[in-house]
């Protein structure tokens, strides 16, 4: 059986797990959490906070920005419930964009047209590691005074253009949930790239008070200051993640290996589609995925698939066609590409221990699959 996917893990993250259980401090901010994002800062040049989640990193976005009943936010449908989920809770209506077909991100050339009085964010999803357009985004913004909160949750270390995701708006989140290139079994972080939101983030995050500055040396006591939640992970969290960072290079490198011997085995296949990388995008190889025909085909491929010991998904089902989605959202224009897109794409495994010998089986079987069509 090939599996789609396997938790990333080191030895070597067990051994920093023991550690941080005889540290006898294994809650929030204790040595391996340091660690992290001392890494985080360095490497992507901003400042970070590591989370519970991605999605409470989104959550903490929305209390930074002050969102609140009757504001508008756009972000595309195709996207994971937490994106639209962080907004909603606060009152907001969320305006889904459509996509672009080649990229599978919002299209950013129809969100001026999403702006309303009542707008106060965008919120780009930089869809399997990535990049949105965000040259057009950020000039749009500045147009009409909105922030921009980046879901960078699948796009550790990738880039666009010379900048690392995440870092571009006035906000990034990062998710290091299992499934992702980098984990900590349930986990995140918040980059906070304005410098005014430093301070509150900091308040937010250690359940409403100023415990943070208290423990730099600010202030002489620490107290209920503000409005907030826990969204400090555990260290044992953060230790079975910083065995990881360490060698994030190396892994990195390692998946664009396995996403290019996809490419190269199935790019002369003229029945599917492969993934489109814009020249000014570096990615992190977090998925990579194929386009049937339509749904149909697809449930056909992933049927044959499985028959084959090969393990496959398709991804997100647009969130302005649930039920949530309807009453917490809108479609603003048509929705040309967001759902038939979405019908078409098929994940295949993709994770770090995954062999060449793997691929070049599940390449061969959809070829197999195709020439009996």
């Amino acid at each position: 059986m090939i599996d789609f996917n396997i938790p990333l893990s080191f030895k070597k993250g067990n051994e920093y797990i023991k550690k941080a259980i005889n540290n006898r401090v294994i809650s929030g901010d204790g040595e391996f959490t340091k660690k992290v994002k001392e890494y985080l800062d360095n490497k992507i040049g901003s400042y970070t906070l590591l989370t519970t989640s991605g999605s409470t990193a989104l959550d903490m976005s929305a209390l930074l920005l002050n969102i609140k009943e009757g504001d508008e936010v756009i972000m595309p449908s195709f996207t994971f419930t937490s994106t639209a989920n962080s907004f909603a809770i606060k009152g907001a209506k969320i305006v889904f964009v459509d996509i672009r077909p080649d990229t599978m991100n919002i299209d950013e050339k129809l969100i001026e047209d999403a702006i309303t009085s009542k707008t106060k964010a965008i919120v780009p999803v930089h869809y399997a590691g990535v990049s949105c357009e965000m040259d057009t985004i950020m000039t749009i913004a500045k147009k009409y005074n909105l922030k921009v909160v980046e879901d960078a949750a699948q796009g550790v270390i990738s880039k666009y253009k010379d900048k690392y995701l995440g870092t571009i708006g006035d906000i990034g989140c990062f998710s290091f949930h299992e499934t992702k290139n980098y984990n900590m079994g349930e986990g995140g972080a918040i980059i906070i790239n304005d410098k005014e939101y430093i301070d509150r983030a900091e308040i937010i995050r250690e359940k409403g008070t100023n415990r943070t500055q208290f423990y730099k040396g600010k202030v002489d006591k620490y107290t209920w200051y503000d409005i907030g939640s826990s969204y400090l992970p555990s260290d044992i969290n953060a230790a079975f993640l910083y065995s990881q960072l360490e060698v994030a290079d190396k892994v990195n490198k390692r998946r664009l290996k396995l996403w290019n011997l996809y490419y190269e085995n199935l790019k002369d296949l003229k029945e599917i589609e492969l993934p489109y990388i814009p020249n000014e995008c570096s990615h992190n190889a977090h998925i990579f995925y194929i386009k049937a025909k339509n749904i149909k085909e697809r449930t056909e491929l992933i049927d044959f698939l499985k028959n084959n010991e090969i393990l496959t998904v398709f991804h997100y089902i647009p969130l302005h066609t649930s039920i949530a989605g309807k009453k917490y959202g809108r479609f603003n224009g048509i929705d040309k590409y967001t759902t038939r897109e979405s019908e078409r794409l098929l994940r295949l495994p993709m994770f770090y221990k995954l062999k060449e010998s793997e691929i070049l089986t599940v390449c061969k079987k959809i070829h197999e699959f195709y020439e009996k069509r």
